[in-house]
């Protein structure tokens, strides 16, 4: 008889861990709690037009590399296309009007930044090197115990951003430009680890791309494969309770009534939203309470836009546009200072005729900016409320069109989300982007082992590993290589 998983919440990590143990032969049960599956790989449609909602662009997709390789284990990798960003800039980062470009490849990457910033080749060979040694040093990469890796990793997991920059003389014009693409990880220069934005630059090294149709053809065919290999993904499941005996998980009964028997459970959803589903012993207060303060990273204010039919020329980038000439604190901008930075970016139409229907803009927004709304849901929100929403998109737009002039002019409609949208949609704490925060100054207390104290219950996600795709993605595979007959997952990874 086949082993029972149930994986709780249908985002990118439990998708991914649907798939892998369903072609590994167990039993898999996935419960989601919306009409459709897949978390922020979801899209959604405005009047004909598809919109992404997370994941909006990834590296490391060509054969031979680390995302290729995981999604052929996941059974998907012929199934999903990507479109190439430009490889002479994928990444544009305008620090108050100068812009610099990174390009895809070591030298590309050295040479083109140089060129921009006016020399210091040293400097930045010494820091790209440096974060390509440290995110090798995963056993994600090196698939094998090493000392050497291990000690690199850890090092500088323990050291932030700042620290780092400051012990290779970066001179703070390179320090800002590197740290131009920090919305993708929340980056803080005093508080984040250096690792984070290793991990980061590593999966982009090589270049960026877009997935073509919406990220929500990745959900689709890891779905396809969990209900292929005998699995199945429930809609409009939500998982409110747990049952456990004296030493493990037994059961996941959802809102329907139904009981999902469980030999092992995973859990998709953040920390603290997984604590009130367990009422047991097995787990200590001083844990649950732990999980339920954990600090989240800051939220997002979304505006999608519809462009006029042969309006907007195809942006085979992405923008990360600062009012300032630094990027880092642009978090702590609010009210009349608002915004500090933004990403602005296109999406990858199925019909590519050199014009793009839609793109967004996404900013920091922190949560105290909508909390006099808090109360309300989607549907019954008050007139003040889309005000609000109407003069900060208005805003936002503004700043971008002084990196893109004609912007204005070629948006045909506008939709917009805050972060009340991102915490109904993703039942995060008040609609964190990226959830659990890679804090250093609070040290463990605010990190989250996928191991729990009940023996076949393991936490997958981005709270539980780094954020961002590769994130996920490696904390799945973590997860996953605890369940019996899956202890060799890494070495299977490297020879996919």
């Amino acid at each position: 008889m086949r082993q029972k998983v149930v994986i709780i919440g249908s985002g990118l990590g439990g998708l991914s861990a649907g798939a892998i143990l369903a072609r590994a032969g167990y039993d898999v049960a996935v419960l989601e709690r919306h009409s459709v599956a897949g978390g922020c790989l979801q899209c959604f449609s405005r009047n004909g037009t598809r919109f992404e909602t997370g994941m909006h662009f990834v590296g490391a997709v060509e054969p031979g590399q680390i995302l290729h390789r995981i999604l052929t284990l996941c059974g998907v990798a012929d199934d999903v296309r990507f479109s190439r960003l430009n490889p002479a800039g994928y990444n544009v980062i305008s620090l108050a009007g100068r812009r610099f470009r990174y390009a895809a490849g070591r030298e590309a990457f050295i040479e083109t930044l140089a060129a921009d910033i006016g020399g210091h080749q040293k400097e930045i060979s010494a820091a790209f090197d440096l974060m390509r040694s440290c995110a090798r040093s995963s056993s994600l990469y090196t698939a094998r115990n090493d000392t050497d890796a291990a000690f690199l990793a850890s090092e500088y997991h323990l050291a932030s951003i700042g620290d780092v920059f400051r012990s290779l003389g970066v001179n703070s014009l390179l320090r800002d430009v590197m740290g131009g693409d920090l919305s993708l990880y929340a980056g803080n220069i005093d508080t984040t680890p250096f690792s984070a934005m290793a991990f980061l630059k590593e999966f982009y090294s090589d270049g960026g791309y877009r997935f073509v149709g919406g990220s929500s053809t990745l959900a689709d065919a890891l779905v396809k494969v969990i209900r292929q290999c005998g699995g199945e993904v429930y809609t409009r499941r939500e998982a409110i309770r747990i049952e456990c005996g004296t030493a493990r998980a037994d059961a996941v009964v959802t809102n329907t009534g139904e009981r999902f028997e469980a030999d092992y459970i995973l859990s998709d959803i953040h920390p603290s939203a997984l604590m009130p589903l367990l009422d047991t012993p097995l787990l200590r207060p001083v844990y649950r309470q732990r999980m339920l303060s954990l600090e989240n990273v800051i939220s997002a204010f979304t505006v999608y836009l519809t462009f006029r039919e042969g309006a907007m020329k195809y942006m085979d980038c992405n923008l990360f546009g600062y009012t300032h000439p630094s990027p880092w604190g642009c978090e702590n901008f609010t009210g009349t200072g608002w915004p500090g930075g933004y990403l602005y970016m296109h999406h990858a139409d199925k019909d590519e005729n050199g014009y793009a229907r839609c793109g967004q803009i996404i900013s920091y927004m922190r949560f105290a900016e909508v909390e006099k709304w808090a109360h309300t849901r989607l549907g019954n929100r008050p007139e003040e409320y889309h005000l609000f929403k109407k003069e900060r998109a208005e805003r936002l737009i503004g700043a971008v069109e002084k990196d893109v002039p004609g912007l204005r002019q070629s948006i045909k409609s506008i939709n917009v989300s805050t972060p009340l949208t991102y915490r109904d949609y993703t039942a995060t704490p008040q609609g964190s982007m990226y959830g659990v925060s890679k804090n250093l100054l609070l040290g463990t207390s605010n990190r989250v082992s996928y191991k729990t104290r009940i023996p076949n219950l393991f936490l997958i996600g981005q709270n539980i590993n780094s954020h961002g795709m590769l994130g996920v993605l490696v904390g799945t595979l973590v997860a996953c290589a605890e369940l019996p007959g899956l202890n060799d997952i890494f070495k299977r990874l490297h020879h996919e």
